[in-house]
């Protein structure tokens, strides 16, 4: 399953790349906000910490803690995918891991994360994230449904 996952990482690295790049060329040059729906705009943002801007002034330290903290966890995830041949769990953490080294690649090629999508209710704002962000979410809550749906046997 280790290459079903690695594939699904790739895919998830592709589009998250390929979006942002749109959302640069977009966004960015001239600087503007679009409107997508009464709920969701696509803003550009320049995110230098982790998930819902946490740790935004960590500065140049926090940018290479972060990739290295993140690096080493799908390292981590690729030992333990070696040895689990569940199908469905390897789609999750494939998802998971390609929206982890998406990120990466924001932080280690510019020092920041480009966010974009900025979903809103009235005037409360999500914090704006990106696909990546949303291949993570979207992998851990799966799993966790997974889990629940069909809990491991224990011997």
């Amino acid at each position: 399953m280790l290459r079903f996952s690695l594939i699904i990482a790739l895919v998830t690295i592709g589009l998250d790349q390929a979006t942002k790049l749109l959302a640069v060329n977009e966004l960015w040059n001239p600087y503007q906000v679009l409107r997508v729906f009464e709920f969701l705009n696509l803003v550009p943002v320049e995110n230098r910490g982790i998930s819902f801007g946490l740790f935004q002034s960590s500065g140049e330290i926090g940018r290479w803690v972060i990739s290295i903290f993140s690096i080493l966890v799908v390292i981590c995830i690729f030992f333990w995918l070696r040895r689990d041949k569940r199908k469905f769990p390897s789609f999750c953490f494939g998802m998971i891991v390609g929206g982890a080294l998406g990120n990466v690649i924001d932080r280690l090629r510019q020092g920041w994360v480009i966010d974009f999508i900025d979903f809103y209710v009235q005037d409360w704002h999500w914090p704006a994230f990106n696909l990546a962000d949303t291949f993570i979410v979207l992998g851990a809550c799966l799993l966790l449904i997974h889990n629940l749906i069909r809990p491991q046997k224990r011997s």
